[in-house]
């Protein structure tokens, strides 16, 4: 939806994907299982790279005694992202993966899927970040992803995907006003992407 993502690529070649500066953001290893709650690289508008948490608090969410909610949201729904008060004043974002994970099957006996791009390259999730301030002055970076409705490649798996955007649609989803992007938040292409069982991960690393 994603649920888990993989990235393989070096910070190098994330940056050449996005034509950003990767700065002083320390190069990761070959990263095979991504949970929500880590660290991932993040392209911002500014075509620079940096690193946030995978999962926002929403920033001035409160319950009915006026505390703070603490639930993280991992993925934001694209037909609800530009109206909910849960996101206002978020800034957008892209978030390179080689692949995300998903689960098919009965509790126990779940079947895991690696999606990956069909051409071997890279994949650009769109994505909505803000700055969660907590108690003591403490400021956290933290993400989301935008999802949509399956394109046919997935659609067996599950019921929802992440919004993938192709580098000629990066400029409109990072600095476009808010009706342009709406048009992008579509379907990944048919054919675009594989789907085969995933083996050999180590799940417990997340």
């Amino acid at each position: 939806m994603p649920g888990r993502l993989f990235l393989t690529a070096s910070l190098d070649d994330v940056a050449a994907f996005f034509g950003a500066d990767a700065g002083a953001v320390t190069p990761d290893p070959p990263r095979y299982n991504i949970a929500p709650g880590q660290q991932v690289y993040v392209c911002r508008p500014d075509r620079t790279l940096t690193t946030m948490r995978w999962g926002m608090i929403p920033v001035g969410r409160v319950n009915a005694r006026g505390r703070p909610v603490m639930e993280t949201i991992v993925n934001a729904r694209s037909e609800t992202v530009f109206s909910k008060s849960a996101f206002e004043g978020v800034t957008r974002a892209l978030v390179p993966a080689s692949g995300w994970y998903e689960w098919t099957g009965e509790k126990r006996r779940k079947t895991a899927w690696r999606i990956a791009p069909a051409d071997g390259g890279l994949l650009a999730f769109a994505a909505i970040f803000d700055i969660w301030k907590g108690p003591g002055g403490i400021e956290l970076p933290q993400i989301a992803t935008v999802t949509c409705e399956p394109s046919g490649d997935v659609k067996d798996i599950h019921d929802r995907m992440g919004v993938l955007l192709k580098p000629d649609q990066f400029e409109n989803w990072l600095t476009g006003d808010t009706e342009a992007v709406k048009t992008l938040m579509q379907p990944y292409p048919d054919g675009s992407l594989t789907v085969t069982e995933a083996t050999g991960v180590d799940w417990s690393g997340a």
